[in-house]
C-alpha cells in the first residue's frame, strides 16, 4: 500500500514502512533520521514523479505493509464505547471517523468484510495517523457481531431518522454506536437488532447530515 505526507510518517508503525521515495528537495531531518536509525530504504527522485503517483505528498511517499484488521476478541473489558460502522462507503468518511474515535479514546471500529469501505490509502491519509491508535476491527456478519457485544455487556444504539432525540436518552455504561451507510442509512436487520434508535434533531431545510459530521456529534454527544 502506498501512502504519502509527514504527519502520516511520523504516526506510522515504523516497523511496517517497507520503502521510503523522497524528494531531491526534502529537508526534514528529523524524518530522514529516522529513515536512517531504523535503516529503511529510501530513493530519492524528483518532486514530479510524486506528485504523479500521489498529490499534496509533502516530498515523501512511501510503501508500508497492508493493513491487518482485528479480531473481536481484541476488544478490551475497559473499553466502555465501540462504533459499528454498517456499510459505509466513502473513505474520507471513514478517515475522519477515526479521527473522531481516536481524539474522544474510542479505541474499537467494527465494519463488515462485504459492501464497506476497507482501509485503504485514502483512508489512512485522512485518518492523519490516528490509525495506529484505533483497532479496525472486520467481521462477516454485523448482526452475528451485535449480539456478541451484547453478551459482553453493551447496548446498542444505532443512529436513523425518527428514532428519539440523541440528547434524551440515558445510556448504558457500555455502548455500541451504530452509523449507517451515506446512501441507505443503517440496514434493516442491524436496526432490527439494535436496543435503541438515535437521531439528531433537524431544524433546517437539509434533512441528513454528512456520515463523519453525524458520528461525531454522536461520539461526542453520547458520552456527555
Amino acid at each position: 500500500m502506498r501512502v504519502c505526507g509527514k504527519n502520516v510518517f511520523n504516526e506510522t508503525d515504523i516497523k511496517t514502512i517497507r520503502r521510503v521515495l523522497i524528494s531531491k528537495n526534502f529537508h526534514d531531518q528529523e524524518i530522514m533520521q529516522k529513515i536512517r536509525d531504523n535503516k529503511i530504504k529510501f530513493i530519492e527522485t524528483d518532486q514530479r514523479d510524486l506528485d504523479r503517483m500521489l498529490p499534496h505528498n509533502q516530498g515523501i511517499v512511501f510503501d508500508i505493509n497492508d493493513y491487518e484488521y482485528y479480531e473481536l476478541s481484541s476488544i478490551g473489558a475497559d473499553e466502555n464505547t465501540v462504533v459499528i460502522l454498517d456499510h459505509l462507503e466513502d473513505p474520507h468518511n471513514f478517515g475522519a471517523i477515526i479521527r473522531t474515535c481516536e481524539a474522544r479514546g474510542i479505541k474499537t471500529i467494527i465494519i463488515p468484510k462485504d459492501r464497506s469501505v476497507v482501509v485503504n490509502e485514502t483512508v489512512i491519509k485522512t485518518s492523519t495517523g490516528a490509525i495506529s491508535r484505533v483497532k479496525i476491527v472486520q467481521v462477516a456478519n454485523l448482526v452475528n457481531a451485535i449480539n456478541k457485544l451484547k453478551d459482553m455487556g453493551y447496548f446498542v444504539y444505532a443512529a436513523e431518522a425518527g428514532g428519539e432525540d440523541y440528547r434524551s436518552v440515558s445510556y448504558a455504561d457500555k455502548v455500541v454506536l451504530v452509523i449507517g451507510s451515506e446512501g441507505f442509512g443503517v440496514s434493516r436487520l442491524v436496526k432490527e437488532n439494535s436496543d435503541v434508535i438515535i437521531s439528531i434533531p433537524m431544524k433546517g431545510e437539509v434533512n441528513s447530515l454528512n456520515a463523519s459530521v453525524a458520528a461525531a456529534i454522536l461520539i461526542y454527544g453520547i458520552g456527555e
